[in-house]
């Protein structure tokens, strides 16, 4: 007669002690996602990817190029330039592992090959100008005079350019085949082109908002962020190597 007010008893104790265990361990788990190593990773996917391609620095060369061009049109070359820079930088990423192997190159040998890359063209953005490796001035003026510029040389390689592609490779290098870092890089590459996109696509009243001065600031900012990542890269390549201690 006492074994049913027992077992509700022992359910009531069991589901107490489940949610005091869930309620434990939910700070854990939020923590341990806040410092796991894929959003690191993911974060300096995005952040690398983006300030590299930088559409804010290409908005005067594309206003240049699309000079007379109707808001329609001028969306579609938009659009056709990020999906250039969207499919460009993702066959470097799916084939990055291949490109390591034909060639034979190591990470540690491209770690130290796109830090100095990147630290000059993050040197370029530090004075608020364009990296002749992302775009030259006859480039420019051949893009200007092209009916349709979308593929070259505004997604290519106004947008995907050698430093871009640099880092997408270094990125492959560390994510190792792991697919769940690989598609870290992809997702940050297709969030690159949409912004780029809605960026160029809408440049008008993107570089009246923000104005030359803004504009300016902006890429400077940029620059700083990327300078601070090239000399990372660049320390990675040492202690993969090592030649240099790794820190603590």
């Amino acid at each position: 007669m006492y074994l049913v007010p027992k077992l509700h008893i022992l359910a009531s104790l069991r589901s107490t002690r489940l949610i005091a265990h869930l309620s434990s361990q939910a700070p854990v788990s939020l923590a341990d996602i806040q410092h796991s190593a894929y959003v690191r990773f993911s974060i300096l996917a995005l952040s690398s990817i983006f300030f590299l391609v930088d559409p804010f620095a290409a908005l005067p060369t594309f206003l240049a190029v699309t000079a007379g061009a109707d808001p329609k049109r001028r969306r579609a070359m938009a659009r056709k330039a990020s999906i250039t820079a969207f499919v460009v930088l993702s066959a470097f990423a799916i084939a990055g592992q291949y490109i390591f192997r034909m060639f034979g190159i190591t990470l540690p040998a491209f770690e130290i090959a796109g830090g100095v890359i990147l630290l000059l063209i993050g040197l370029d953005m530090l004075n608020a100008k364009r990296s002749p490796t992302q775009e030259t001035g006859p480039e420019a003026e051949a893009a200007a005079s092209k009916e349709d510029a979308g593929i070259v040389p505004l997604g290519i390689p106004m947008l995907a350019g050698p430093g871009s592609i640099t880092s997408v490779m270094v990125l492959v290098g560390q994510a190792q085949g792991h697919w769940s870092l690989m598609a870290s890089i992809l997702g940050a590459i297709a969030i690159t082109a949409v912004i780029c996109f809605l960026v160029l696509g809408n440049s008008d009243r993107v570089a009246t908002v923000l104005g030359e001065t803004g504009i300016r600031i902006l890429v400077r900012i940029m620059g700083l962020l990327l300078v601070a990542l090239a000399v990372q890269y660049f320390v990675n390549g040492m202690v993969d190597l090592g030649v240099v201690a790794k820190p603590s």
